[in-house]
This record gives C-alpha cells, sequence and structure tokens, in this order.
C-alpha cells in the first residue's frame, strides 16, 4: 500500500506550504535599500535635521538612541513609542521608564517634516528612528552601518508593555541576560548594546539607591554625584548626571574603563563588571574601542530586526505622534 506521503497530492500541497513559508519571510526581510527608489534623498534628509538638533544640544544624540532602544524593546521596532495617548489606548510615554525621561519627540517630528516633504506617505516612523539613531552615533563619533529598512509603523500601543518590557536601572546581570536574550540579543550583544551609556545623562532617581546604598563605586564618584542627588527621594529627582563622568557627548569606549574602575552611574551598568559572566567582555571593551564599535554596529542592525511590522502590518503614518 502506498504511504499517503508519496502521493502526487499531498506532495502539491507540501510545495505549495514551503511556497507560502518562503513568500511569507521574504516579504518580512527588511533591506538596506528599501526606499533607493521611493526616497531616494532619504538619508541626506534625515542626518540634516539630527545633525541640527545635535549642535543646538548634544545630548540629544542619546536621547534619539534611547527612543529607538525604548521602542524597539515594546513588541518591536514599530514606532509605538511615538504614539500620543488617545481615548482607546494609554501609549508608552508615560510608562515608567519614559516618564519624565524619554524625550526627543519634537526632533523626530522636525524629521518626519522633513521627510514627508522630500516623499510624502513613503517612509515609516519607525524606520526614521532607526537612521536617527544610526546618525546621532556617527556624529558623535561613533560607528556606521547600513541601516536595513522596510518596517511600518503600529496602529496601537501599550503603557504595561512598555513597563515589563524595558530593563529598569536597578536590573541585575541575571535579569538583563534574560531579557535580551528574549529578544534574540545574546550576552555579548547586550554588553555591546549597554555602551550607549557611553552618553547621555541619567536622573537623580535612577542612581540614588546605588550612591547611598552601595559599595561597589568608585568613593570619588560618589563624592561628586551626592552633591546634585540628595538622600531624601523628592529632593532633586530630575537632576542630571552623566553617565560617562570622561566624555559624555563622544562615543567611545569610556564607559568600559569607567565599570572597571567601579564607576558605573547606574546599578545596571555596574553588573555588567561585578564578578559576573560578563566581566571578560566589558574588560575586552575597555581595552580595545575598535572591538566595541564593532560589536555595537552589529548588534544595534540584529536590535533592528526584533519584530518588525512588514508588508500589509501596520502603516505609514502621517504624523508621528498619532496613527492615520
Amino acid at each position: 500500500m502506498a504511504s499517503f506521503s508519496s502521493s502526487p497530492s499531498f506532495m502539491a500541497i507540501v510545495t505549495l506550504a514551503f511556497l507560502v513559508l518562503f513568500i511569507g519571510s521574504s516579504s518580512a526581510q527588511l533591506s538596506t535599500n528599501f526606499y533607493s527608489n521611493s526616497c531616494p534623498n532619504l538619508f541626506t534628509t534625515v542626518k540634516s535635521a539630527v545633525q541640527s538638533a545635535i549642535s543646538k544640544e548634544a545630548r540629544m544624540g542619546a536621547s534619539l538612541l534611547r527612543l529607538f532602544f525604548h521602542d524597539c524593546f515594546v513588541n518591536g521596532c514599530d514606532g509605538s513609542i511615538l504614539l500620543d495617548d488617545t481615548s482607546s489606548f494609554t501609549g508608552e510615554k508615560t510608562a515608567v521608564p519614559n516618564l519624565n525621561s524619554a524625550r526627543g519627540f519634537d526632533v523626530v517630528d522636525n524629521i518626519k517634516s522633513a521627510v514627508e516633504k522630500a516623499c510624502p506617505g513613503v517612509v515609516s516612523c519607525a524606520d526614521l528612528l532607526a537612521i536617527a539613531s544610526r546618525d546621532s552615533v556617527v556624529i558623535l563619533g561613533g560607528p556606521n552601518w547600513n541601516v536595513k529598512l522596510g518596517r511600518r509603523d503600529a496602529k496601537t500601543t501599550s503603557k504595561s508593555a512598555a513597563n515589563n518590557g524595558i530593563p529598569p536601572p536597578t536590573s541585575n546581570l541575571n535579569n538583563l541576560i534574560s531579557r535580551f536574550n528574549s529578544l534574540g540579543l545574546s550576552s555579548k550583544d547586550m554588553v555591546a548594546l549597554s555602551g550607549s551609556h557611553t552618553i547621555g545623562q541619567a536622573r537623580c532617581t535612577s542612581f540614588r539607591a546605588r550612591l547611598y546604598n552601595e559599595t561597589n563605586i568608585d568613593a570619588s564618584l560618589v563624592q561628586t554625584r551626592r552633591g546634585n542627588c540628595p538622600r531624601t527621594a523628592g529632593s532633586g529627582d530630575n537632576n542630571l548626571a552623566p553617565l560617562d563622568l570622561q566624555s559624555p557627548t563622544a562615543f567611545d569606549n569610556n564607559y568600559y574603563k569607567n565599570l572597571v574602575n567601579r564607576r558605573g552611574l547606574l546599578h545596571s551598568d555596574q553588573q555588567l563588571f561585578n564578578g559576573g559572566s560578563a566581566d571578560s567582555i566589558v574588560r575586552s571593551y575597555s581595552n580595545s574601542q575598535s572591538s566595541f564599535t564593532s560589536d555595537f554596529a552589529a548588534a544595534m542592525v540584529k536590535m533592528g530586526d526584533i519584530s518588525p511590522l512588514t508588508g500589509s502590518n501596520g502603516e505609514i503614518r502621517k504624523n508621528c505622534r498619532k496613527t492615520n
């Protein structure tokens, strides 16, 4: 008796199934030349707007990079962090990781406006975040990489997803590794991407507990930082301090040198060099800026691949703050 699997009809079904799978997966692929025909001036338009913003305030580069991180860690890189609250959902902007700290939305508006003039209705806000984060790193002296594009924008978002998806500054090493692994990012990717803290600033509320409760911290850093971050909660909560004291607006490997010297500002930073499995990676990056920047660029591409909306999913928003 002939087996069912050898029948012509079964083989046709299998062939069709593979074809559907192949078409489905290929349509979900992002590519570096996605807008080469539909918006040929995209990269120069975005870079000009990012350059203008960073010229006015160097910190903005870190803020744009952080927006991309916080977007990708919540339901994938879909521009959801940019959505304002509506009557039907409460967005990510008021979630704990973003409230009073996520910034640069006006710059994204400016980028979107400039791109809409060049090629209306073509480029997603999610892709603009991906490009702007790369440009921010390059402008501040970091590595370049080819940004993969073709994402579409989410039509909804979730405050609770943001509260649960973004690792807080209180995270320990296992928490960090677990969260990054759940998104397809390795421990090495996690350590490399954490190097984004070589630029930018943090609020007192994010590092107060470390200053007053922890011992694996350089005494001179404690003395310096306590000056604008009082012990009492509610006092100076939003006072800022650079994540990298040496070169807060230069994308370099000083972040890792700081960790080796117990000068990580956030608890989650110092966890990367605290007698655990990430110590050797931190030490290698502290000794080689080229090794760090190469791995950072590769990890940024991987992070940009997290659950993008493609094909007929999502939309191309006209205004990054609201759905069409």
